[in-house]
């Protein structure tokens, strides 16, 4: 048998066995955003039911503000059953130095957030979910300080975004179990 057709017969054994493979566990997967047949609501549904909690300073605002608009983007105005807390934490570091000028030429703010969610009814002391998640997103800097004040800005808003998809994520699986 030559080299080419052993090249051959190894191609189709290999993608046989992922073909096998994928309609295997192509059953062991559900999404995570479709209706349970157990619970009989969609977790999207669940999701609208989260009353966050205001969180203090610039960056609690776009996190509050991106994070009402991920859980309940709808909308509507439905009773709440969680209470979600959000504690933030953020640092500014300026990473990258002009050895010459003595000018940062980045900075970079990274953004720790801690968060809970309790139940609504009940009034337990005991959170449902917890976690915490951390992004860094890093900026350019001029000699301009009113374009290092707005990049600054979008890059807190880009962090609360981001901070935001994670959160919804997180909760999301935890209101699934």
């Amino acid at each position: 048998m030559s080299s080419s057709n052993r090249a051959n017969a190894r191609r189709a054994v290999a993608l046989t066995a992922i073909l096998g493979a994928s309609l295997l566990l192509g059953g062991c997967v559900q999404p995570l955003y479709m209706s349970s047949a157990v619970g009989g609501g969609a977790v999207g549904d669940e999701l609208q039911t989260i009353k966050v909690e205001p969180i203090p300073d610039r960056l609690g605002h776009y996190l509050t503000n991106e994070l009402i608009s991920q859980l309940n983007g709808s909308g509507s105005n439905v009773p709440p059953k969680y209470r979600l807390v959000v504690t933030l934490n953020e640092r500014v570091s300026t990473p990258t130095v002009n050895t010459f000028t003595g000018q940062a030429e980045a900075g970079a703010i990274t953004v720790d957030a801690s968060y809970q969610l309790f139940p609504v009814a009940g009034g337990t002391d005991k959170p449902m979910a917890s976690g915490s998640v951390s992004q860094f997103v890093a900026y350019d800097r001029t000699s301009q300080r009113l374009s290092n004040v707005r990049a600054a800005r979008d890059a807190e808003i880009r962090n609360a975004r981001t901070i935001a998809e994670q959160i919804r994520t997180r909760v999301a699986i935890a209101l699934t179990k």
